[in-house]
């Protein structure tokens, strides 16, 4: 072999995987955008990456994932929406409704896969929950939805309280609204004086629980979103404390302490956001995924804080519990 050509031959073998390498796609990335703390949403975030493992992707294998937390600052999510649309992700996963609304108003092109508590059709999101329409898609938890049920089981419980609080974070827009909506009228069948009252962080949690003894207030439904459940522990003990008896949306509340939960698995819900997100990833187009909606609500009822506050859980009300905690 002549010595032009053997050096030829050797040029050929080392360059040839560096050109391989170079033809190889582009890792896809998910941007991951949320309103809550990155240590509180943790649990959440595995589940979410439980569902892209369900259509073969694994964080850091194939796929990429961008993570932006809030931090409970919703005015911030519009600017980490914007960074997202410019680093050019390939899904945004926005996992609260505050979320869903400002990735919605930062790209139409690019696919959304929300996790959201409220109607997506009512706040805009989509145009059809089976058609959906354009770049989004996702999953509702009806956290809105059930309100009005929160507060039946309450006031099956304790029929005698007359003067219910609904806590609501307002800078959480819309989904206050729809709580607030949902439960002034359900107070209102039930012959029921409310009080909304607001909550915009955790250093909140003491003022508001010294108005509720102001007020007279016989009884708590707290709401959903991003300060409540980062603040689930605390809330418990303050409702122990005040001895005033509350429902919340999961069963993290009864678990720390606090008397019932009535509301889907919020784990499962941002699993099936993790699964569409691996879908869209795939090829599939947002505006023909039919937006998933729970099928289950369970009801968790704590009956040893039950006793603490002298109260007696009718037989009726046991017996339709998913789990009671003794």
């Amino acid at each position: 072999m002549k010595r032009r050509e053997f050096i030829t031959l050797i040029g050929t073998a080392v360059t040839w995987p560096v050109l391989a390498r170079a033809q190889q796609p582009a890792m896809p990335v998910v941007g991951y955008l949320s309103a809550a703390s990155a240590d509180a949403d943790e649990p959440r975030a595995a589940a979410f990456r439980r569902g892209l493992q369900e259509t073969g992707y694994f964080a850091g294998q194939n796929v990429a994932i961008e993570y932006r937390w809030a931090g409970q600052q919703i005015e911030r999510l519009p600017a980490m929406a914007a960074d997202l649309v410019q680093r050019h992700v390939t899904v945004i996963a926005a996992v609260t409704t505050p979320a869903a609304l400002a990735a919605q108003a930062a790209t139409t092109t690019i696919p959304i896969v929300f996790e959201t508590g409220s109607d997506p059709v009512r706040l805009g999101l989509i145009a059809n929950l089976n058609q959906p329409g354009g770049n989004v898609t996702g999953v509702s938890s009806l956290v809105v939805e059930v309100m009005p049920k929160r507060l039946e089981l309450l006031h099956e419980l304790l029929p005698t309280v007359g003067v219910i609080a609904l806590f609501i974070n307002p800078a959480d827009r819309a989904l206050a609204q729809g709580q607030a909506r949902e439960v002034l009228s359900a107070a209102r069948k039930l012959g029921l004086e409310l009080h909304v009252l607001n909550v915009d962080s955790e250093n909140e949690f003491d003022a508001v629980f010294a108005e509720v003894k102001r007020l007279r207030v016989g009884a708590i439904v707290i709401g959903a979103g991003a300060v409540f459940i980062r603040g689930t522990d605390k809330l418990a003990a303050l409702t122990t404390r005040y001895t005033v008896p509350a429902i919340y949306s999961y069963p993290t509340f009864p678990l720390a302490g606090g008397l019932m939960s009535y509301g889907s698995d919020i784990s499962k819900s941002y699993q099936l956001a993790g699964t569409y997100t691996g879908r869209v990833l795939k090829g599939e187009k947002p505006a023909e995924l039919p937006v998933v909606q729970p099928t289950k609500f369970e009801l968790v009822i704590n009956l040893k804080t039950a006793k603490t506050f002298g109260l007696t859980v009718p037989p009726s009300l046991l017996a339709r519990a998913d789990e009671v905690i003794e």
